[in-house]
């Protein structure tokens, strides 16, 4: 006999009331083989042999818009579109005074995307609503699953949430052709009344994004997921170096002010600054433009591009100043001259740390591994970041590939993540 049994037997022989711990309930699980199905189902739209085709705004786009739609009916969430056209499926919590937490992703696609970028996210969190509902878990806060649109195009629908969305940006004209402020319209939302869709801060108790990593740190150390630090600040500018433009068949080499020159210096100067520095920040110089642009004239404008990434705005600054000093040398030594203008500033997006800790507790009860990381890319989670607490987790990317037809991540691993997704949830809105 147990002891468990033999002490209540002895305690009611004896008379004694007795209260006997009730057996925890098993930590809800998501239904993996139906989340994967649902994946390959999406996958399909708008498909073609160059990868997947579901730019904002075009039809494909709103065919993906409604299987998603139906996925969250099924979830029993209440569905609505917002004024600025993102979806929003929302299940009541014990206490309606709370706030919402607030979990998803997106669906649009870059053209010749993959079918895993944004997509694994949203239709997990999906799957999350739905495990609770069919298995009638309830939660104190109210929970809104999320899915902004446009994305890919300068993370609209956030945007908008947040109230930053602006008329240059409505203006704009993605690769289907439509502005944002007609896409949004296409998408049931009224890009007159986006007021209406803007959220204070504080307003929300918290948000989380799942989504793949679309690099290979966890796929190469075989760590099932990453635990997102914060979204990595961008400084973008636009560079121009003027040189003089001269033939090349009768302009001596030690008389020459050669822009194309000064550029492959720029160039090797901007990869030996930013390594040189330990962390892991990131420069790119990955656009040029040589003029005239004739072989037999000596280029006398370059323009081309800088890019710095770090979740360290003062980092991004640091390193600016040394490449701005190093082109100004550059320039003195071949007589051109450097301007820089910034077209760009996305301030870095830290995670919360109290969310972080949810993050790894959650992973460590399902047996998993975890990894603390920065997110290279954007992505909606620095935009809600302004309303209140944002958390990220990450799956593995094969191969660390996306954007592309042959991005990937392996059915066990997304199971994996909308399990974690599925506990951090509960965990906060309780």
């Amino acid at each position: 006999m147990k002891r468990r049994d033999f002490n209540l037997m002895l305690a009611t022989a004896l008379g004694v009331w007795v209260r006997v711990p009730r057996a925890r309930a098993a930590a809800p699980r998501v239904n993996g083989a139906r989340l994967n199905q649902s994946l390959q189902d999406f996958g399909a739209i708008g498909r073609t042999a160059a990868g997947a085709q579901r730019v904002a705004y075009s039809p494909t786009d709103r065919e993906a818009r409604a299987f998603a739609m139906d996925l969250m009916r099924a979830a029993r969430l209440d569905v609505t579109v917002d004024a600025a056209g993102n979806i929003i499926g929302r299940r009541a919590g014990t206490d309606a005074s709370r706030p919402a937490v607030l979990f998803g992703s997106h669906i649009d696609s870059v053209p010749d995307g993959g079918d895993y970028d944004g997509v694994v996210g949203s239709l997990s969190a999906i799957e999350a609503a739905r495990t609770l509902a069919e298995q009638d878990v309830r939660t104190r806060h109210p929970l809104e699953v999320v899915i902004f649109q446009n994305e890919e195009s300068g993370l609209m629908g956030s945007k908008a949430m947040v109230g930053i969305l602006t008329e240059r940006d409505l203006g704009l004209v993605n690769k289907s052709g439509t502005s944002v402020r007609d896409g949004i319209a296409l998408l049931g939302g009224d890009p007159s009344r986006l007021g209406e869709a803007r959220r204070a801060p504080g307003s929300i108790a918290a948000y989380l994004e799942l989504h793949i990593e679309q690099g290979a740190v966890l796929d190469e150390a075989g760590v099932n997921i990453g635990v997102v630090e914060g979204i990595v600040g961008i400084g973008w500018w636009d560079v121009t170096i003027e040189g003089f433009a001269n033939h090349a068949g009768t302009t001596p080499m030690n008389r020459r002010k050669d822009a194309m020159l000064s550029a492959a210096k720029f160039v090797q100067a901007v990869n030996r600054i930013v390594r040189a520095e330990p962390g892991r920040q990131v420069g790119t110089v990955g656009r040029i433009e040589a003029l005239p642009g004739a072989p037999n004239v000596i280029p006398g404008l370059v323009r081309t591009s800088l890019e710095i990434r770090d979740l360290d705005a003062a980092k991004i600054a640091a390193l600016y100043a040394k490449v701005e000093q190093v082109a100004r040398e550059i320039g003195r030594e071949d007589g051109t001259t450097f301007s820089f203008r910034q077209a760009n500033d996305n301030q870095p997006a830290p995670t919360d740390p109290r969310i972080r800790d949810v993050i790894r507790r959650a992973a460590r009860g399902l047996g998993l591994t975890t990894e603390d990381m920065p997110s290279g890319a954007g992505h909606d989670a620095q935009d809600m970041a302004r309303l209140g607490p944002v958390g990220m987790i990450f799956v593995p990317s094969v191969g660390g590939i996306s954007h592309s037809p042959r991005e990937l991540t392996r059915p066990a691993d997304v199971e994996n993540g909308a399990n974690v997704l599925l506990a951090t949830v509960v965990a906060l809105a309780n």
